[in-house]
């Protein structure tokens, strides 16, 4: 009974989202976030919600380099478009969620 219980705290503590600050500490460096801790906020809740860790990474430097942004967008390679894609996803999430109002 305790091995099943263990297993599953394991299993839901690993299916957790990622409980990091790295996409709200980029936004809140970027421009366009300065000041607006509400907001990143919910950005990173986006984030969490539908990137991987390492991809929260990747897309934390993108809001610091935008020239970066069109170069993985514009590549060929499977892995950036497949990073690409998600981060699109995640773009349209934070959108629909974070409105500024």
């Amino acid at each position: 009974m305790r091995l099943i219980l263990i297993f599953t705290i394991c299993l839901t503590t690993a299916a957790s989202p990622v409980l990091s600050k790295t996409v709200s500490n980029a936004c809140l460096k970027s421009d366009r976030g300065a000041g607006q801790q509400r907001l990143c906020r919910c950005i990173q809740q986006a984030a969490d919600q539908t990137l991987s860790g390492r991809d929260q990474k990747r897309a934390a430097a993108l809001f610091a380099d935008p020239d970066l942004a069109q170069s993985v967008r514009r590549s060929d390679r499977k892995r950036d478009e497949a990073f690409w894609e998600r981060y699109q996803r995640f773009g349209n999430v934070a959108r629909r969620y974070c409105r500024a109002g």
